[in-house]
């Protein structure tokens, strides 16, 4: 057992305070979830007292709590077993923004009781001069219907096989974060951008002015019962069903040169573009929702190299813990001790 002195040589600062430890480990992404939790939880406490405010604070202040509590842990380095920070942190960081979209479907009509849905269709004929919702209803027929249904509902497994392996598995430092980071400002923008533009999207607002309605089959009965059991209805604004797979298409093609990107990101690249045709002919969203759940990914990945890269050149130079907790046997450790991080930046 190492003595207290070797101990603060090789963690500088480990007899500081917790709290004082904690804000210093903590990453910018674990920042950006922070902002997005207390607006989540703003938002909650500024509509009027009454159970449905309380059902939805209790969940909302829920996930804050998970949160603090995983910072505090894993950034104040009081977990010592580094596979339990690891699963701790994940669930604590990346599990509250993801969980959050489960919690909209009550939440969004708490806080607006109208919709935009008038002023977004407006917008994209003044604008785009189009609707692609209403000018493809003719197009509808069981072959379109099931093929777009087929890719809208494989958005779900598009993400599953990124997400978790890279979450979970994921060893390369750099490609790890810049995902991570990518992913959670892109989910928190998009649920902070449901509450203040609602709307339900062509298919319930606009459900009269259609002409075709669509057959039935089973992807589309799949897609159906997926949205009406799980979806938080009012997201529309933007549309992360464009937003995620462009995020991981445009992440898949820029580390094209490394694997399994290098062969991945053309068929990333054909399902997102049918997923983004999806939204659309499947009368979920606008235009304007697909044009900004676009610009947000691209953006999100832009930022995600230069963040990442940053932040874990603090980390080494201070010797703090690392981005994202490794699952292993052994106790948590300083990031500026281990070699593979200096090079992993060095090679970013």
């Amino acid at each position: 057992m190492p003595s207290e002195s070797e101990a603060a040589q090789v963690y500088p600062g480990s007899n500081e305070p917790w709290w004082r430890r904690t804000l210093r480990e903590t990453a910018i992404h674990d920042f950006a979830v922070f902002a997005f939790l207390l607006i989540l939880n703003g938002a909650v406490l500024a509509t009027p007292a009454g159970a449905e405010r309380s059902f939805c604070l209790t969940r909302t202040g829920g996930l804050l709590l998970v949160f603090a509590i995983a910072i505090v842990l894993v950034r104040g380095r009081l977990l010592k077993r580094s596979w339990v920070a690891a699963l701790v942190y994940r669930l604590g960081i990346y599990g509250t923004v993801q969980i959050s979209y489960f919690f909209l479907k009550h939440v969004l009509p708490l806080i607006n009781k109208t919709t935009l849905d008038q002023r977004l269709y407006a917008f994209d004929l003044s604008v785009f001069k189009y609707e692609p919702a209403m000018a493809w209803d003719r197009f509808v027929n069981p072959t379109t219907t099931e093929w777009f249904s087929f890719f809208y509902f494989g958005y779900f497994l598009l993400m599953a096989v990124h997400v978790v392996p890279l979450l979970f598995f994921g060893r390369r430092k750099r490609i790890v974060g810049e995902f991570t980071f990518a992913m959670i400002l892109l989910f928190s923008i998009g649920h902070t951008l449901y509450m203040v533009v609602p709307g339900y999207g062509p298919y319930r607002a606009m459900a009269d002015s259609f002409q075709h309605p669509f057959p039935v089959g089973p992807w589309h009965e799949l897609v159906m019962n997926a949205v009406h059991s799980g979806g938080a209805q009012m997201d529309i604004f933007p549309s992360l069903h464009t937003g995620a797979p462009t995020m991981l298409a445009f992440f898949s093609y820029r580390n094209r040169k490394d694997l399994p990107f290098r062969y991945t990101w053309p068929v990333v690249t054909f399902c997102t573009v049918n997923i983004i045709i999806a939204t659309m002919f499947l009368r979920w969203h606008y235009l304007i929702d697909v044009v900004v759940g676009f610009s947000i990914a691209i953006s999100v990945v832009l930022l995600s190299r230069p963040a990442v890269r940053w932040e874990l050149a603090r980390r080494a130079r201070e010797n703090l813990g690392e981005l994202w907790p490794e699952f292993s046997s052994g106790g948590l450790g300083g990031s500026g001790s281990d070699s593979k991080v200096a090079g992993g930046i060095a090679a970013a």
